[in-house]
């Protein structure tokens, strides 16, 4: 059985309030939650969300098929990764890689984990991906 997870981040303003939300099906059981931050930006909310959920997961050896509209984080944590450890956490400008601090958390949540990361297109109707947008929306809403 895979573990079914989707992920949003939103910000008013960027940078301005921010909010991760996240959704976990497992089977028939679903686990929602969500935060938020007074200053943040878009990318570092969908950053955090996929965060929060692996620190929830942690130790489990089922798959993982984590679901995000966020291409950034998508391609981060799939290709660019591996070439910014490469080199020495630079990016292709050779300027120091944006968030690095969230990408070194994710990337040792995600080592030991049987991952899929899948996108999805944002506002499409996908019944979790929209779900997370709630959650997130709602993480904006908590801070002050």
């Amino acid at each position: 059985m895979s573990i079914k997870v989707y992920t949003d981040g939103a910000c008013k303003g960027n940078p301005g309030r921010g909010g991760w939300g996240v959704l976990i099906i497992i089977g028939q059981s679903r686990k929602e939650f969500y935060g938020g931050e007074p200053n943040s930006t878009n990318n570092i909310m969908e950053m955090q969300a996929a965060i929060e959920a692996l620190k929830h997961l942690k130790g489990t050896s089922e798959c993982v098929e984590l679901h995000t509209d966020s291409n950034y984080l998508k391609q981060g944590i799939t290709d660019w990764i591996n070439k910014w450890k490469i080199n020495g956490w630079k990016n292709a400008s050779r300027k120091p890689v944006a968030n690095k601090d969230l990408w070194v958390e994710l990337d040792m949540l995600c080592s030991n984990m049987n991952m899929k990361w899948k996108w999805v297109k944002a506002h499409d109707g996908e019944p979790g991906n929209e779900r997370a947008d709630f959650l997130a929306n709602l993480g904006v809403d908590c801070v002050s």
